[in-house]
């Protein structure tokens, strides 16, 4: 059997070309349709997935521990990307949400920030802030007119909700989906998941603003 030096995500969470086996199976696993395949030759590879692609993705969006010039801390990032976060400020009932949006390297980021104390909603505390959080971030890639949209979120409702992986089962799961369902036809979104509170700066930025909005420093 000729060894696979390649594989091909053609249908995935982040469509490309991956370099060893865990990193296809990171992008496809427990996605809906995945369409992957291992190929001997790059050449092979990229007809696959229908022509030629960034190949650099030995670790895609991996922390990045020593270079500066990786943003956010985050290796090999898309064109256009959002970090998003929520905190909820137990004594005030107040919940809230923060981050920013990348879209150009000529622009500056936009802010994405606001909060929020519907009752029904703060029953869920920092995950009413998650998710308006990420549905503020979609929207302005809408408004904006982008076409595709990478979202780093550390709760992993953000993806497992409107993907279908859980029931909605509350308003504010229910309103994501509602949201989510409204915009994932002018809207491709793909979904990173990041682990919170471990020196990431985009995830430790958002954090940040989250906690603002609510009244934590």
């Amino acid at each position: 059997m000729a060894k696979k030096n390649f594989y091909a995500v053609k249908v995935g969470k982040v469509p490309g070309i991956y370099k060893t086996w865990p990193e296809c199976q990171a992008n496809t696993s427990g996605f809906p349709g995945a369409v992957f395949k291992g190929f001997e030759t790059l050449a092979e590879a990229e007809a696959f997935i229908g022509g030629a692609v960034n190949t650099d993705v030995s670790a895609p969006y991996a922390k990045d521990e020593s270079s500066s010039n990786a943003p956010n801390g985050i290796t090999n990032l898309p064109p256009v990307y959002a970090f998003t976060d929520g905190s909820y400020n137990i004594a005030t009932g107040v919940y809230g949400f923060g981050g920013f949006l990348h879209y150009s390297d000529t622009e500056d980021d936009i802010e994405i920030r606001g909060n929020g104390n519907d009752p029904e909603e703060a029953v869920s505390r920092n995950v009413a802030g998650e998710v308006h959080g990420a549905v503020a971030a979609m929207h302005k890639a809408v408004e904006l007119g982008l076409k595709e949209l990478t979202l780093f979120y550390d709760y992993e409702g953000i993806e497992k909700w409107p993907l279908r992986y859980w029931k909605t089962n509350k308003k504010i799961s229910m309103f994501y989906v509602e949201e989510y369902d409204k915009i994932k036809d002018k809207l491709k979104v793909n979904f990173v998941h990041v682990k919170a509170h471990t020196g990431i700066p985009g995830n430790e930025a958002a954090d940040k603003m989250a906690k603002a909005e609510v009244g934590i420093e």
